[in-house]
């Protein structure tokens, strides 16, 4: 197959499996939330000491940035995560995780929600 005929057949599947309005939000402040997947690589037991006192300086700083952590998976030995966030741009992720002293592997920006019914 054609890498272009494959190009449009996955957007086309990937529009019909898509939530409506999935492609961003309203921040309150009437900005746009787009939703990032955000990989990290960790020492091993790096992540083994963050309590609620690391989790609110992380939310604290993200928020001065306008970014909001969704939520985080972790793999079976904790060194690499898998995070979903929500922010005005890229760059505000990226620099969230600066603040906070996070590695950034990779920043991909993931509009479309697909659901399994």
């Amino acid at each position: 197959m054609k890498p272009w005929i494959a190009l449009a057949m996955a957007t086309l599947l990937t529009d019909a499996f898509a939530e409506p309005g999935a492609t961003a939000v309203a921040d309150p402040q009437g900005g746009i939330m787009h939703r990032y997947l955000i990989e990290r690589t960790f020492p091993a037991g790096a992540l083994d000491g963050i309590d609620a006192t690391a989790k609110e300086k992380v939310n604290r700083n993200n928020a001065s940035l306008g970014v909001r952590w969704l939520q985080s998976y972790a793999n079976a030995r904790k060194t690499r995560t898998f995070c979903i966030y929500e922010g005005p741009s890229e760059d505000a992720v990226r620099e969230a995780a600066h603040l906070n002293g996070l590695p950034v592997d990779s920043v991909t920006e993931v509009p479309v929600t697909l659901t399994p019914n």
